[in-house]
């Protein structure tokens, strides 16, 4: 039996992920703003300390990290959860894994990695500079350019630099040097509270379908990513690190083709 951590459980790919575990025989130590064993707003920096601390408590220690909280509010909270709040938990849990016999990390970004993002939010995340990547976003936001459906630049920019992120962390001396794979699952359209009421109205489901066509089996349930975060953060997973997994039925062929492999 392994001891898991997840954030994200109070509703979509985060339960699935946790159920899943659970029915397998794991320790399940679930994370969110409700409804979980450690109640933290990873958008705030004490939310992030408060999860940091509590994690620290768990009795036997914490084998893996799953980080799946994150938010399409057509605000700036994109930014504080999807990326700050996500590199808080896996850094801040990585000494934890350290500690572990088989630590694993995985966390979920989405296929709006690959969208054009704005360049400079990207980048003001990237240096970790929080206060001014909440400016940009803020901007970003009194231009009317957080639309999630019309394709939310402070969302985007917050996967996309999530994305990066793992691509030039997980090789390094803190995770891989440490024999801690770290990796990050990128879903196309997914049936959960965040797209149930887009998907039931025509017109912005149509967007969707454009934006992340998936000719493979169409929208996902969320237990689909569940099973793919199982897996990178298994014993199972000895040589998959600083990878971006697009299951998204599709998506990511259709819209970059084979001049990405």
């Amino acid at each position: 039996m392994r001891t898991y951590l997840v954030t994200g459980v109070a509703d979509g790919i985060g339960r699935a992920t946790a159920e899943r575990l659970a029915k397998e025989g794991h320790r399940v130590v679930g994370a969110d703003r409700r409804d979980a064993d450690i109640v933290a707003d990873l958008g705030t920096a004490a939310g992030r300390r408060h999860l940091v601390a509590e994690a620290g408590r768990v009795r036997g220690g914490i084998d893996a990290v799953i980080a799946v909280a994150g938010t399409a509010e057509p605000d700036t909270s994109p930014v504080s959860v999807n990326y700050f709040g996500m590199l808080a938990t896996l850094a801040g849990l990585r000494p934890l894994l350290a500690a572990a016999p088989a630590p694993r990390a995985v966390a979920v970004t989405s296929i709006a990695a690959i969208a054009p993002a704005d360049e400079a939010l990207v980048s003001a995340c990237l240096a970790g500079d929080e206060p001014a990547a909440l400016d940009r976003a803020q901007t970003l936001v009194d231009e009317g350019r957080a639309v999630f459906t019309a394709g939310s630049q402070v969302y985007t920019a917050s996967k996309v630099a999530l994305a990066r992120w793992v691509r030039r962390t997980a090789a390094g001396p803190e995770w891989a040097g440490a024999g801690i794979p770290l990796n990050a699952v990128g879903p196309g359209v997914v049936l959960t509270a965040m797209t149930r009421d887009i998907l039931a109205t025509p017109s912005e489901r149509a967007i969707l379908e454009q934006v992340s066509p998936s000719p493979l089996n169409g929208v996902a349930e969320p237990a689909v990513p569940a099973g793919l975060l199982a897996w990178l953060a298994s014993p199972e997973n000895t040589h998959v690190t600083g990878q971006v997994i697009y299951c998204d039925g599709g998506a990511d062929a259709i819209l970059r083709g084979d001049q990405v492999w």
